[in-house]
């Protein structure tokens, strides 16, 4: 690290857990948050500013003016503008030493499995179960550490799958592809501004802690949040020895 990082990053760095190795752990990571929306915006935000040397941004989405009641890393004069190009762009502001990659489109097949591969750690911001699960195959297939986040109304959750553990259960040992779950939207349901903000930034924290080592990750539990109420919930997870997307794993 340079003098201006070494100041930079100086409130990190002071953090025993953390330290100066840590802070270069961070620098030198490839971290693809997949979505730039509610949950994309504060996580991907958060991440750059505590320099992530490479962030992929990837959505195919464009910015909405119903967008910008929770979604901020974009701005009114974004309407229109490809989320990532508008992401971007405030990442930049934001940490300009801090390189983004940005992906148009919506990842899948070998494209998806290619970022999955590069990826230190994959950041799942996104809104449907086609995507989620798609994201848990190629995790599973490199063994790559997932963190997880949804929110919706007042409610949300978020976990990590650290499959780089034999033990960690993938996505699909909670959420079984097919299983009768309702698949609702903000479009259609609504969802508080500042719950989102609340989820991404807890994914980002888990994705820091997981980089640099320091404290006990989200493995192997589910934090749900009341935003209601204002009260969390932590249930243990367990793999399901037959899961067909992770069973075998060694």
């Amino acid at each position: 690290m340079n003098d201006d990082q070494l100041l930079r990053y100086s409130r990190h760095i002071l953090l025993p857990e953390i330290g100066v190795e840590g802070q270069q752990a961070i620098l030198a990571a490839r971290v693809l948050v997949v979505g730039a929306g509610g949950l994309g915006s504060p996580a991907a935000m958060y991440l750059s500013a505590a320099g992530v040397g490479t962030l992929v941004l990837c959505d195919g989405d464009t910015v909405d003016l119903t967008n910008l009641q929770r979604q901020i890393l974009h701005s009114a004069a974004a309407v229109g503008k490809l989320k990532v190009e508008s992401g971007r762009e405030t990442l930049a502001r934001l940490n300009p030493e801090a390189e983004i990659e940005t992906i148009a489109e919506r990842l899948e097949g070998r494209a998806l499995e290619d970022q999955v591969e590069r990826a230190d750690i994959v950041l799942d911001c996104s809104d449907n179960f086609a995507t989620r699960h798609a994201i848990n195959r190629a995790c599973v297939k490199f063994r790559k550490p997932l963190v997880s986040g949804a929110a919706i109304r007042f409610d949300g959750q978020v976990s990590v799958f650290d499959l780089r553990h034999s033990e960690s259960a993938c996505y699909h040992c909670l959420f079984p592809e097919g299983m009768a779950v309702d698949e609702v939207r903000c479009a259609v349901m609504g969802v508080f501004a500042p719950l989102t903000g609340i989820i991404g930034a807890t994914q980002a924290a888990e994705a820091l802690k997981l980089l640099t080592g320091c404290g006990t990750s989200l493995d192997g539990r589910l934090l749900l949040l009341d935003g209601l109420d204002m009260e969390w919930r932590s249930i243990s997870l367990g793999r399901d020895p037959e899961c067909r997307v992770c069973k075998g794993r060694a």
